[in-house]
């Protein structure tokens, strides 16, 4: 028998099915642990004793609904393993539901630090600091010099309409967990609506792009890029607005939402944005829509919490503080947007 069993992976199992699909790569009895922090998709360590691996499955209770998503995910970690885009080598895709209770991907295991507090960074010191976060829009980079086609991603997304789609797509999910009145949020969705800019040329767009969804070595190199459950073919500056939003202040005390830009050395948003275009050449001359989209959004998924934690079905530290954040985001969105 094997170690207990992390929730949502069978280890008895998982063995069987890799020893079936990969003889020889497990030499002992397989242990797992959860990793904690992500957003949805789960991720479990794996190790034999020996070797260490990744194995990432969708949420307990909602299986229909992402199923696809460790196909998709799967697939562009491995598109993007030849390119110059730090990711893990992926190892296999399991689509039969019946080992876990699926589907689920295994992947190499990389050492590194992803950097979720302002408190992490102050620990290495502003020169280190400054260069993970630089490292961070260079990878940025990278990723947006990828060529899909060549790439096998030419249809891995429709880049037609990718900001009209994107801005609808989030008006309802504010319609969706709208239950008490919040000043500005349809002001600022309504702004954003009209001011759309045209879009550069398609890239592959990771979704999520930010300091803790990437492991940074003691050299302040990147080593992975991770959490692709959002990526797409689409615009690439709004990986960029969002890059930019996540380092700005919030200069609210105590904040349960975790923002590293306070830590000294962190770079000014104004830099990060000056560096991404002279190493891409792209036009950045839009970046306030973009970043201004990207506080909207955090505002709805912010409020979709606060709504939920409301209903009672979110339990834990700091949710009972997150309603009052969204205010916040909303103000940022409005006053990027009309300041620029």
């Amino acid at each position: 028998m094997t170690a207990d069993q992390p929730p949502g992976l069978d280890l008895d199992r998982l063995r069987g099915y890799l020893d079936r699909e990969l003889p020889g790569l497990v030499r002992g009895p397989l242990d797992g642990r959860l990793i904690e922090g992500g957003r949805s998709n789960l991720t479990y360590a794996v190790t034999d004793g020996t070797e260490r691996w990744v194995v990432r499955r969708p949420p307990l209770g909602h299986v229909l609904a992402t199923a696809h998503d460790m196909k998709r995910e799967h697939r562009v970690i491995s598109a993007l393993h030849p390119t110059a885009v730090p990711v893990p080598r992926t190892l296999l895709l399991c689509e039969d539901e019946e080992v876990t209770g699926a589907p689920f991907y295994v992947m190499e295991f990389v050492d590194g630090t992803p950097y979720r507090t302002a408190e992490q960074l102050t620990a290495i010191g502003p020169e280190r600091t400054r260069e993970a976060v630089l490292a961070l829009v260079d990878t940025l980079v990278e990723l947006h010099a990828v060529d899909p086609a060549e790439a096998g991603l030419a249809d891995f997304g429709r880049p037609e309409g990718f900001l009209d789609r994107q801005l609808r797509r989030w008006g309802k999910q504010l319609d969706a967990s709208r239950n008490r009145e919040l000043a500005g949020i349809d002001e600022l969705h309504a702004a954003l609506g009209r001011e759309l800019p045209r879009s550069p040329a398609p890239t592959v767009v990771h979704g999520d792009f930010r300091l803790d969804n990437v492991l940074t070595d003691e050299e302040q190199n990147i080593r992975a890029v991770l959490d692709w459950e959002m990526s797409t073919l689409g615009d690439p500056l709004t990986d960029l607005g969002l890059l930019v939003m996540y380092s700005a202040e919030l200069q609210v005390a105590d904040s349960p939402i975790n923002t590293t830009a306070s830590a000294p050395g962190h770079p000014a948003p104004a830099e990060l944005i000056e560096r991404y275009a002279a190493r891409s050449g792209r036009d950045v001359s839009a970046v306030s829509w973009y970043t201004a989209f990207a506080w909207f959004k955090l505002a709805v998924i912010l409020e979709g919490i606060h709504y939920r934690y409301t209903l009672g079905q979110t339990v834990g530290a700091g949710f009972d503080r997150i309603g009052e954040l969204v205010p916040v985001f909303i103000e940022h969105g409005l006053t990027t947007l009309q300041e620029g």
